[in-house]
């Protein structure tokens, strides 16, 4: 009775610390408790790595000064030991590193926050119209490039309609003799931008990242900017419609290059990045503030951190569907836990894609295992063969797929393959000692508690809670244990045993 009672003050103690700490960290940082009345906020983290040669180094990083379509919220960086600052001259904004000396790699980060705004990004309108770029081509380049700007000249009036029609002509399904000439020498940003400069139009390439959530090791893609109107105006290069593709943020803008070292060598540079559901000026102040439960939150931790976590801790929300789904319903699956692995996996891909190709892998598998039950393998080398075939065959489905156009085969290898392979081992032995309607209903089972695991894992606002106010995981936790206390009947076996109960 003791224990039981000791039990129940841990349960209660659970709810308390979860709901009490939650509640707190809302009060304290104001943290939202609903995604829906915040405006979204990109985080985006830079990262430099090179290798250091024993000398001075000065790092010197292009920065976004007023890109289109956002506004900076706040800004920060992360170098040990090296002195930084922000250089702001005429041409636009520099992050600067410097240290006396180091050796061996470094890693020099830096952190923005932008926040979307349809009204500020737009850049100075310029007094003066800047001089078309001085374009050089080999013989053979000079012909076929002034045949298409002639050829583009004569279909347009605008340098908006000639950016369009010289457009249209390196990207049509089958580019004539001049454009192909051209496009194996250069990509498409770059030639058009050499052919716009060659016209008199005053022309650039740019450098955009596209914001995804969390996203890692993205590089900047290149954009192609013509001045129209006074002003800089993004072209898209394989429309030449005006204007940047969703959700693209312009980083570096002129000519000037995007990174210099100076000290090291091998230096690259990539780009991470998470949504963040919690207010611009709430989040500035949690990224500045280094004291009280600031410390204990997760957006201190790297982007790249930050993006796993995001994931991993949506996890206990599955573990505890199938708590209830197999203990309370009684739904027989295959496995305990794989329907949250495959509810993990349709959160990367889509719902009924990522449905489908676990059917087909699936249903694929258990023909090929049938076969292998006739070699009398061993367990270890039957599993193993089974994982080497269950790639195989992500990858033929994922080939088939590619060339029919369709998206079926190119989703289906974030599923973890040793899972996979584990079921189709599972479910045969399954066939062969129970047969195959067992099968049938462990597989529909496990696919049933999939579903309903990722219809909540993908709402939003249990993925806002779970990530913004870890604390709810020892609520999570207090609901599991009750539920491994309970010895009742199973909902799925009240029809069974209510015949018993009519007899008494």
């Amino acid at each position: 009775m003791k224990s039981r009672s000791a039990f129940y003050l841990v349960i209660l103690a659970l709810i308390i610390a979860g709901l009490g700490f939650a509640w707190l960290r809302h009060t304290d940082l104001n943290i939202p408790l609903k995604p829906d009345r915040e405006r979204p906020v990109w985080l985006i983290e830079a990262r430099i790595d090179f290798y250091a040669a024993q000398e001075p180094i000065r790092v010197s990083l292009d920065l976004p000064g007023n890109p289109p379509g956002y506004r900076q919220v706040s800004e920060k960086a992360a170098s040990t030991g090296y002195g930084f600052s922000i250089v702001e001259r005429p041409g636009g904004r520099r992050a600067v590193w410097t240290r006396r000396s180091a050796r061996g790699g470094q890693t020099l980060y830096y952190k923005v926050q932008m926040i979307a705004d349809a009204d500020a990004g737009h850049e100075r309108v310029s007094k003066e119209k800047p001089e078309p770029k001085t374009i050089y081509w080999s013989g053979l380049q000079s012909t076929a490039a002034h045949q298409l700007v002639e050829e583009a000249h004569e279909k347009s009036s605008t340098p908006a309609s000639f950016a369009r029609e010289l457009a249209k002509q390196l990207t049509a399904p089958k580019p004539d003799q001049n454009a192909s000439l051209l496009l194996s020498e250069y990509d498409l940003p770059t030639l058009l931008m050499r052919l716009l400069n060659q016209a008199g139009i005053p022309a650039r390439v740019s450098m955009g990242l596209e914001l995804q959530d969390a996203r890692r090791y993205q590089p900047l893609k290149p954009i192609l900017e013509i001045f129209d109107r006074d002003q800089w105006v993004p072209v898209d290069p394989e429309t030449g419609a005006h204007g940047l593709p969703e959700n693209m943020l312009l980083w570096h803008r002129g000519g000037k290059s995007l990174l210099d070292v100076s000290g090291g060598s091998s230096s690259e540079i990539h780009f991470s990045m998470i949504r963040q559901t919690m207010p611009a000026m709430d989040l500035a102040r949690l990224q500045l503030d280094a004291g009280g439960l600031s410390r204990l939150s997760l957006y201190s931790l790297p982007i790249e951190e930050q993006s796993v976590f995001k994931l991993l801790l949506l996890l206990p929300v599955g573990a505890l569907i199938v708590t209830f789904m197999r203990i309370i319903i009684g739904v027989r699956t295959s496995g305990t836990f794989m329907p949250v692995l495959i509810a993990l996996s349709f959160l990367q891909t889509e719902l009924v894609q990522g449905l489908s190709a676990f059917i087909l892998i699936v249903t694929l598998g258990l023909m090929l295992r049938g076969y292998l039950s006739r070699l009398n393998l061993l367990m270890v080398a039957r599993i193993s063969t089974l994982i080497v075939l269950v790639i195989f065959l992500t990858s033929m489905i994922s080939l088939l797929g590619y060339e029919l156009g369709f998206n079926l085969g190119l989703t289906i290898t974030f599923f973890p393959m040793i899972i996979i392979a584990w079921t189709i081992e599972r479910m045969s032995i399954l066939w062969e000692e129970e047969g195959s309607r067992e099968v049938f209903i462990q597989g529909l089972g496990s696919l049933c508690v999939a579903i309903l695991s990722y219809m909540c894992m993908q709402n939003e606002i249990v993925r806002h809670l779970t990530f913004n106010f870890p604390e709810i995981h020892l609520v999570l936790l207090a609901f599991i244990l009750l539920m491994g206390q309970y010895t009742g009947y199973k909902l799925t076996e009240l029809k069974r045993f209510g015949v018993m109960r009519g007899s008494r």
